[in-house]
């Protein structure tokens, strides 16, 4: 079963990506932030994919992805940004901080669903 890690500091849109995800067969790991996360990628080298909330409190996205990006072991981690921000130039500020791929909220599931297989099946 492929795993997923959700980095997001708000309880329900952890709660709804997880029942969306596991509803395909997705395992899902949960984090409410990146000092969480950085101890379940510890953990759980087979995480597969994660998908991170970009505005949050502590360690926003943007300074995980530079975290995560030198460090040698999760340089090819395929790292979604999940975010509210859907003004013109937020895909590509996330594309250019090193995000693989980008989904606006509200999440569709068809795009949620098509950009996780892309990168896990």
């Amino acid at each position: 079963m492929k795993k997923v890690l959700i980095v997001d500091d708000d309880a329900r849109n952890i709660f709804a990506l997880v029942a969306v995800l596991r509803s395909k067969g997705y395992e899902c790991l949960t984090a409410t932030g990146m000092s969480d996360a950085f101890v379940l990628l510890e953990k759980e080298p087979a995480i597969a994919i994660l998908l991170l909330d970009m505005m949050m409190p502590d360690i926003d996205g943007y300074q995980a992805i530079a975290i995560l990006r030198n460090d040698e072991r999760y340089r090819s981690l395929p790292i979604v940004a999940v975010t509210a921000q859907a003004m013109l130039g937020d895909k590509e500020r996330c594309l250019e901080a090193g995000a693989d791929a980008y989904i606006s909220k509200p999440i569709d599931t068809d795009e949620l669903f098509k950009t996780v297989k892309t990168f896990v099946e």
